[in-house]
Parts: structure tokens; C-alpha cells; sequence
């Protein structure tokens, strides 16, 4: 764990297990990556990958069905891990794969990962985090001259583990890197919880209590697809209230 210790560190990276959390954490920290892996942050990555060309995320499911019916726009809702009455598409990423989504927009509001973006929106920079995208993430964070904090969405403002995993992973390589270094407890932890999942992520799922409402809600395949690394180098980033594509070619 000398990684984690070391004291020469240009920037932080830690990590916050939970959003009511947020403010313990948010001072001094310029790059917030929000993570929400079942599956908010997942279907984000997704639309995108298949050519969206934003995402609004709003707080409650009104906002979300004045849109339902409008020509251009894809109308999301989700609670607790359900589509919500009336609504099309809830937070699965499968429900945009195989699309052709270029040209329009979705407005989406879930029971945790939209939340914690409008949480964290004022945030000097806001950025989507998920398995989809470990590796693009990771790489682009790192080349950021800029203290970055990962934020867990959670579930219902409690802690979880497949979001604390992802965090672990993510800081594992920026810490590699000798750029970053850590000074909270939950980052450490984050960072063995990571380890010793790294092999078998599914073993997340098996291990969590949540496991028998997943299985009958049917969302096994929702899960191992949000639970596969790099199927996507999109970077969802958050301007002026809407997700749109970062640009990686430019340094933000």
C-alpha cells in the first residue's frame, strides 16, 4: 500500500461512499465523477456509445414525463430499480444498445445516480463513471492537473458495494500513476474493496443482499453488462445542466 501513502503527490483523489456525504468531501475538489454502476451512470455510457446527443438529468419523474411524447426526446423514470408507470425506458443500459440514437435527447431521473449529478452540479467539472468506461476515464483523470473526487451514488443515500468497487478501481490507477495520493479512510478502503473483488466482479452481485430483488426484477443481464469493463471510451461530462460528450482531445 506504499502507493497510497506516498507523500509526494501533486493532487488527491478520494473517494465518497455516499451522497448525503457530499459536502463532508466537495472542498478543494475540482473534478467530480459521479457513479452510479446499477445502472444509472451504466445506461448514460450506453446512450451515448450508441449516439445520443445529451441527457437531462432532472430530480423527480413530473420533470421527466413532460417530455413523454415529444418529438426528439426519450422519456426515462426509474424507482427502486423499476420503470416507472407510463415511462418507456427506465435506467437500463440494454434499452439503448444496438440503437440508433443520434440526434436526440433523453431526460432521465432514477432513484440514485440522478440525484447525486444534481448534487454535485456545481461542481468545477462533472464527469459519468462506469465499468463501460473504467480504462477512458481513468486515462483522461490522470492526465487532469486537478484534485478529483469519486462519488458513490449509492443506494438510497446508504452505501454499496459495486460503486465503492468501481471508485477503488479508478483511484488504483490514478494512484499508479505517482500523480495522485489519498488522505481519507474511505478512499483506503475503497481501494481494498477493489482488490478484492478485481477478479470476479459478478462476485459483487453474489455477495450483496440485493442479489434476490435483482433476480426478480429479471436484471441479471442488465447486471453483467454493467459489470463488463471497457465496452465504451465516451465520456459523458456535464455542461450548463445537460450531459453531453467530452471531448478528450482537449484538455479540460
Amino acid at each position: 500500500m506504499e502507493q497510497i501513502r506516498n507523500s509526494e503527490y501533486q493532487y488527491r483523489v478520494e473517494v465518497c461512499f455516499m451522497p448525503g456525504q457530499y459536502p463532508l468531501y466537495a472542498q478543494d475538489m475540482g473534478i467530480v465523477v459521479v457513479i452510479d454502476v446499477l445502472r444509472a451512470t451504466s445506461a448514460m455510457v450506453a446512450a451515448f456509445e450508441n449516439g445520443i446527443e445529451r441527457i437531462i438529468p432532472v430530480s423527480t419523474i413530473e420533470e421527466a414525463a413532460q417530455y413523454i411524447g415529444r418529438t426528439g426526446y426519450i422519456a426515462a423514470a426509474e424507482r427502486n430499480g423499476e420503470v416507472v408507470q407510463g415511462f418507456a425506458y427506465g435506467n437500463s443500459p440494454l434499452a439503448y444498445v444496438g440503437q440508433d440514437l443520434r440526434g436526440q435527447t433523453i431526460v432521465m431521473t432514477t432513484t440514485n445516480g440522478t440525484k447525486a449529478i444534481n448534487l454535485a452540479k456545481d461542481a468545477r467539472q462533472l464527469v459519468i463513471g462506469s465499468f463501460l468506461n473504467l480504462t477512458a476515464l481513468s486515462e483522461w483523470l490522470v492526465k487532469q492537473n486537478d484534485n478529483i473526487l469519486l462519488l458513490c451514488s449509492g443506494w438510497k443515500d446508504k452505501f454499496n458495494l459495486e460503486d465503492s468497487v468501481f471508485a477503488g478501481a479508478v483511484m488504483e490507477r490514478l494512484l499508479e500513476s505517482g500523480k495522485f495520493g489519498v488522505e481519507e479512510d474511505s478512499s483506503i478502503a475503497a481501494k481494498y474493496m477493489f482488490m478484492s473483488a478485481r477478479d470476479n466482479y459478478m462476485g459483487i452481485l453474489k455477495a450483496a443482499p440485493r442479489r434476490r430483488r435483482i433476480e426478480q426484477l429479471q436484471l441479471l443481464p442488465d447486471v453483467k453488462y454493467c459489470l463488463t469493463p471497457d465496452q465504451s471510451t465516451k465520456i459523458p461530462v456535464l455542461r450548463d445542466g445537460e450531459l453531453v460528450l467530452l471531448d478528450t482531445g482537449k484538455k479540460a
